[in-house]
């Protein structure tokens, strides 16, 4: 059930070849690959200047993203604190109430 079938081997003969003769082209080398298109679009080059704002920027970046991901770091932090201080005076005041009855 598993096992593959393989097909048939061809048993066709291989094919005869002809001598050459005057009437036969001779093979020749094929012609060259074509080159590649020369691109229209502008060379970017970066000068010292333009370098350094680029990496000014980069950093700008960086500050900015880090800022708000500790931000939200920070606003999750308090919001697990303040949840932990009304749990603990929920049940300070439940037992509170179960002792007076």
């Amino acid at each position: 059930m598993f096992t593959p079938k393989y097909p048939a081997p061809d048993t066709a003969p291989p094919p005869a070849t002809t001598p050459p003769t005057a009437n036969t082209p001779v093979p020749t080398a094929p012609p060259p690959a074509p080159a590649a298109p020369i691109s229209n679009r502008p060379v970017v080059q970066l000068t010292p200047g333009s370098a350094l704002a680029l990496a000014a920027g980069g950093g700008a970046v960086v500050l900015v993203v880090g800022a708000v991901l500790v931000s939200m770091l920070l606003a999750v932090a308090i919001t697990a604190t303040s949840v932990a201080v009304v749990a603990v005076v929920l049940r300070s005041l439940l037992k509170d109430i179960d002792k007076h009855r």
